[in-house]
């Protein structure tokens, strides 16, 4: 049942997509692909609260399920961000990123078929493992917020001002409010992911996660820093956004 609906949230997130590029005005919201966003959403928290009562606790105890509970963080954040600063075009960048996340959490073997619930949890351990992946969801859709800056920065540099494309995205005040909202909100939800890491039961050594977080913890805020503090330019921010989330996906693949 948790794959099939993951199904349906994948083709629904695909519509919207598809729906965000073709069916919209300049700076406007648009209804279809919040609605598909939406009923997506619905989806998702099916599967996730499916696999939450296979396992008895919060369902991140396979890479199947990391990938869907970070998609589903993914549109959760564009459902409040989006409509907030009128960014409709972010649910079409959106859109395939989340739809490979749940491609690949459905490819057999990814996600475990037949989990085994624990009888003992460690709320602190579920609060770290929650709110760190969580903080993921953000600092996703900072990058991609950051990679249509830079995509409509360069139509401007290059003065296609009458693109299809260019039409079609938001203003760059928008997309820059977005990238530095996202990136402080999945730097405060990781902070206390990380203050939950040290809360939990564990022994004295740090785990190869947890160091991997607090790094990452470390890079968002040395970026955050150097906006406010040091005025570093936008195309910085957002380059700056893109390269330490990829990074930091990298690290955690191999911890």
């Amino acid at each position: 049942m948790a794959q099939w609906l993951l199904f349906v949230a994948t083709i629904l997130v695909l519509l919207g997509g598809v729906w965000g590029m073709t069916a919209f005005r300049p700076g406007g919201r648009n209804i279809g692909t919040l609605s598909c966003m939406i009923l997506a959403f619905i989806c998702q928290m099916g599967v996730l609260g499916i696999r939450g009562e296979l396992r008895g606790k919060c369902p991140l105890g396979d890479y199947g399920e990391i990938l869907a509970f970070l998609a589903w963080a993914l549109v959760l954040f564009y459902l409040v961000v989006g409509p907030v600063y009128r960014v409709s075009l972010l649910g079409f960048f959106t859109a395939p990123v989340v739809a490979v996340f749940q491609l690949v959490a459905l490819v057999p073997g990814v996600m475990d078929s037949d989990p085994v619930a624990v009888t003992k949890v460690d709320p602190w351990g579920e609060a770290h493992a929650a709110f760190s992946v969580l903080s993921y969801g953000a600092f996703a859709l900072a990058a991609i917020a950051g990679l249509m800056f830079l995509v409509l920065n360069k139509k401007l540099k290059a003065q296609q001002l009458g693109s299809a494309l260019f039409r079609r995205l938001p203003p760059v005040r928008s997309l820059l409010d977005s990238v530095v909202r996202l990136t402080s909100i999945g730097a405060g939800i990781l902070t206390i992911g990380i203050i939950s890491a040290f809360l939990m039961d564990r022994d004295n050594a740090l785990g190869s996660h947890l160091v991997a977080a607090i790094a990452t913890w470390l890079a968002y805020l040395g970026v955050v820093f150097m906006y406010f503090w040091r005025g570093i330019t936008p195309r910085r921010l957002s380059s700056s956004v893109i390269i330490v989330f990829i990074l930091s996906l990298l690290v955690f693949a191999f911890v």
